[in-house]
């Protein structure tokens, strides 16, 4: 076992996925339990849908994809609480609607400029290669500010996630709060995008949070429960996916819902 760490680890672009996607997975696994407590968590695949729409916006403008996708995923993230809050289109539905249509946007705009070449494909299904050390310092830093954000608002966060309405009634803004939770997590959209893929990166945000739910039972011990879990299946997965050679994404996606099952079965077994 040692022997094999070492020899993945021995190759730089691995290490560089590694720690963006630990990072991501610790700050992905941390919303998370407020997006599947609110009933809100398939915000992360709409999300990514955009991030992808807003590559071909890049690449058609020659422009870097990080550059373009922060501000219009943003955006998007706004867009989506807003439609689902104040129109008659509701949660599921108004992300469905914006992401059939920002996947169906990036796929014709690409095709048009460039065709499907390698990197799109590894912006839809995610690739270790993919990370570059610009990435890795993009990525850590806003990781960092992410997770000193998360801390600094829990209690708010907390309130927001499970009574929002009691939360106005002691004066917390609650859709400021709400704002803040789809913003930085279309920002851990973005992040994950290129080692995950737009297809699988809205399982880091669903399955650790639905794995520690089958054990755990107060938030504190979700989120915390949620963190590591998904830490750990990140670090299995991408040395699985270097032993067995598969894509990452998958393998880590793979690892998540094996956990997720061991945990149903303990929680059985608990109650």
């Amino acid at each position: 076992m040692i022997a094999l760490l070492q020899e993945v680890f021995s190759y730089s672009f691995i290490v560089r996925a590694t720690i963006v996607g630990m990072l991501v997975s610790l700050c992905a696994a941390l919303l998370g339990v407020s997006l599947v407590l609110k009933r809100y968590s398939m915000i992360g695949l709409g999300l990514s849908n955009v991030a992808f729409g807003s590559l071909a916006i890049a690449i058609i403008l020659n422009m870097s994809p990080l550059q373009v996708s922060f501000p219009v995923v943003g955006i998007a993230a706004i867009f989506l609480l807003r439609l689902s809050e104040n129109s008659k289109i509701k949660g599921d539905s108004a992300i469905a609607l914006i992401s059939s249509i920002s996947l169906a946007a990036g796929i014709i705009g690409i095709t048009i400029k460039t065709g499907i070449s390698s990197d799109v494909c590894n912006y839809m299904f995610g690739s270790i290669l993919a990370m570059t050390k610009s990435d890795v310092y993009i990525s850590v830093v806003v990781s960092i500010v992410i997770i000193v954000l998360y801390i600094l608002f829990y209690n708010k966060i907390f309130l927001v996630t499970f009574d929002e309405n009691f939360a106005r009634a002691v004066g917390v803004n609650a859709s400021l709060y709400n704002m803040l939770i789809s913003i930085l997590t279309s920002f851990i959209i973005v992040l994950g995008m290129r080692l995950m893929g737009a297809m699988l990166i809205s399982s880091l945000i669903i399955f650790p949070a639905l794995t520690s739910m089958r054990v755990f039972n107060t938030f504190k011990s979700v989120v915390i429960s949620s963190a590591i879990i998904s830490v750990i299946c990140f670090f299995i997965g991408i040395v699985l996916s270097f032993e067995i050679e598969l894509p990452s994404g998958a393998c880590i996606v793979a690892v998540n819902f094996a956990m997720f099952i061991i945990f149903s079965i303990i929680g059985k077994i608990k109650k």
